[in-house]
């Protein structure tokens, strides 16, 4: 993307996802034939090979892990008693082609939990978490939201997130995509049972008010150049948003303020160089804005109420 100070979701960055533009070598094998296969030399020759990842080393160390169904951390407490299984090199070579590694383990953790991932959903940012952050700092103090809904659920991470945050809270997800849907439901079968409900819907809502919304939106311009592992893979309904990339943001801001409940809180996600043009959408509407930034110091979150 144009942002200087891009989103995870224009580099993809974080937890194992960037990738160079550069192609990929031709394939060659991790370790010569021959050679003993070390657990620590195989991670190192994966390494490696997927050069042109932001984190090679996080990257492989994923792989390993899930090719023996194990977590990562239980790799590293214990490299000197596992071995090398023949499908890992399989798994480096994908990697190596850009494929995002949650695409790959088919899970990708965010917040308190681990969600299923898989193509045809966005793979949730550690940026995002930002939006749960700041539905904290509205509800502290107090009990906490009871309701909560979740525009444009994807894989449900957010709404999945505050349900985890907040015990005593149920919570609605909303999506268009058939294939989101599917895998929201899932996550919410398993993540929070009888507490979330995951119905195809857009922008409007249910027609109900709620506590807390949360909302991350495509927000990227059209013209954005991507990186291998988000073009090639990631919806591009879930990530471009017009020519500007705020054509979502005009949708959602007309019918906001009647989804807020009395004291409640919308936490609505934004690209770096969003803060000025999407809050005044919300202005123009009489809400509230201001904007909570993430970890980096970027602009991430708008934080609107009535």
């Amino acid at each position: 993307m144009a942002d200087k100070s891009p989103s995870p979701r224009w580099r993809g960055e974080g937890r194992g996802e960037g990738q160079s533009e550069a192609t990929s070598p031709a394939t060659v094998p991790l370790v010569a034939r021959g050679e003993a296969q070390t657990v620590r030399t195989a991670l190192t020759a994966a390494a490696a090979r997927l050069n042109t990842s932001d984190t090679p080393r996080l990257d492989a160390e994923l792989l390993l892990a899930h090719a023996l169904g194990i977590t990562r951390e239980r790799l590293l407490l214990t490299l000197a008693d596992q071995f090398v299984p023949a499908t890992f090199d399989a798994l480096v070579e994908r990697r190596a082609r850009h494929e995002p590694v949650a695409y790959i383990t088919g899970t990708r953790a965010f917040w308190t939990i681990d969600l299923h991932v898989a193509p045809g959903v966005l793979i949730p940012r550690p940026d995002s978490e930002t939006l749960i952050e700041a539905g904290i700092d509205h509800f502290a103090g107090t009990p906490g939201p009871r309701s909560i809904l979740d525009l444009g659920t994807g894989s449900g991470a957010l709404l999945l997130a505050a349900l985890d945050q907040w015990p005593a809270a149920t919570g609605v997800g909303i999506d268009a995509s058939p294939d989101a849907l599917a895998i929201a439901r899932a996550n919410a079968d398993r993540i929070a049972p009888g507490r979330a409900r995951i119905v195809a819907g857009g922008w409007e809502g249910t027609g109900a008010a709620f506590d807390l919304i949360l909302c991350n939106p495509p927000y990227i311009p059209a013209d954005a150049q991507l990186m291998p592992d988000v073009s090639q893979h990631e919806p591009a309904s879930a990530l471009f948003a017009g020519a500007d990339g705020l054509d979502d943001y005009r949708q959602i801001a007309p019918s906001l303020a009647v989804q807020i409940a009395p004291g409640g809180v919308a936490c609505i996600e934004i690209g770096a160089e969003q803060r000025g043009a999407a809050g005044a959408l919300f202005a123009a509407r009489g809400l509230s804005v201001t904007c909570r930034a993430d970890l980096a110091g970027r602009d991430r979150c708008l934080v609107v109420t009535p």
